[in-house]
């Protein structure tokens, strides 16, 4: 009987406690009731009573937030839902970054909501792809594109009345340039040149082998062309560095553009795969990208030398002939 009367009163003071509780909606249309005690970058730590549950973010549709828990002044009791879809991206400065993962999202819905922010990179001697980071137009690409190039161009694709209207931008600045990372800062300079639309940031870190990611960019010139696979690896070493591996197919005419998971954000910048082989394509961790934005001016493009993306000082004065008369 007493047991009884234990197990009795502890149904009733978890049914109490849920009165109050937080519900996490997963994709695969379950849910889960409990307090939530942190939320991570890459998951969300939940106490459901007898046990706390680690939930990876990227099998999180949605978060419904008690009231009560996040004001505990109010005096109403309905729940108050704090989707991750609602949430705006958060302005890191320079470029934009989540807050928190988005929701998953088909990959026709995500082409036609990023297309406009994925360019085309035209140099004298090729193309490539990238794409832009803000409104300003400035956008990300590989190295290698553009090496020793001046003479660049841009092409977007604005959508204007349900169409998209291919416009070529011939004034192109170089910002910064990174050649051991392989990545590159431009900017389009024209006068002319609208608001442009861009991506937002995302973490490589917080991906899992075999989340589904896709690419956008010009293979061969074929612009526009998407690509869809899954992450193969995230720590494939290559000539001293780490690269994302993946199944999307890459091609001559992808480096520089954007790999994306399925939220729409970047995780990665696709630059080579293996020529005799297929499904083995290769990108710059997102996070490179990060350390490369945030240090710019250490890597600020010098135009005394357009061939090289570094000013060398002066050498020591020990080196040089001392002025006459001193010894």
């Amino acid at each position: 009987m007493f047991r009884k009367s234990c197990l009795f009163s502890l149904i009733a003071l978890c049914a109490t406690q849920m009165v109050h509780a937080d519900t996490i909606q997963l994709k695969e249309k379950a849910a889960i009731t409990g307090k939530i005690l942190s939320e991570k970058r890459d998951q969300v730590v939940v106490d459901v009573g007898y046990t706390v549950l680690l939930i990876p973010r990227n099998q999180i549709a949605k978060l419904s937030k008690s009231e009560d828990e996040e004001s505990p002044a109010k005096t109403s009791k309905s729940p108050v839902v704090n989707e991750t879809k609602d949430i705006p991206p958060v302005k890191g400065g320079f470029y934009s970054s989540p807050s928190r993962p988005g929701p998953i999202r088909n990959v026709r819905d995500l082409v036609n909501l990023l297309g406009e922010a994925v360019v085309q990179v035209r140099t004298p001697s090729g193309l490539g792809s990238g794409f832009i980071i803000n409104e300003e137009g400035f956008l990300i690409t590989n190295f290698h594109v553009i090496e020793g190039e001046t003479q660049i161009s841009v092409e977007v694709y604005h959508q204007r009345d349900g169409q998209l209207e291919r416009k070529s931008y011939k004034q192109v600045r170089i910002i910064a340039l990174n050649k051991f990372e392989d990545l590159a800062l431009l900017k389009i300079d024209e006068k002319d040149a609208p608001k442009f639309k861009y991506v937002s940031i995302g973490s490589a870190d917080a991906l899992a082998v075999g989340e589904r990611v896709f690419a956008i960019g010009s293979p061969m010139g074929l612009e526009r062309t998407v690509t869809e696979g899954i992450l193969s690896t995230k720590t494939r070493q290559m000539q001293g560095e780490l690269y994302l591996q993946t199944t999307a197919q890459i091609n001559p005419g992808n480096s520089g553009g954007p790999l994306f998971n399925l939220s729409g954000e970047v995780v990665g910048v696709t630059n080579m795969k293996i020529t005799f082989g297929e499904g083995l394509g290769f990108a710059i961790p997102v996070e490179g990208v990060r350390f490369f934005l945030d240090h710019r001016d250490a890597y600020a493009y010098s135009t005394d030398n357009p061939s090289n993306p570094y000013h060398y000082l002066e050498p020591p004065s020990h080196t040089r002939r001392p002025p006459e008369g001193i010894e």
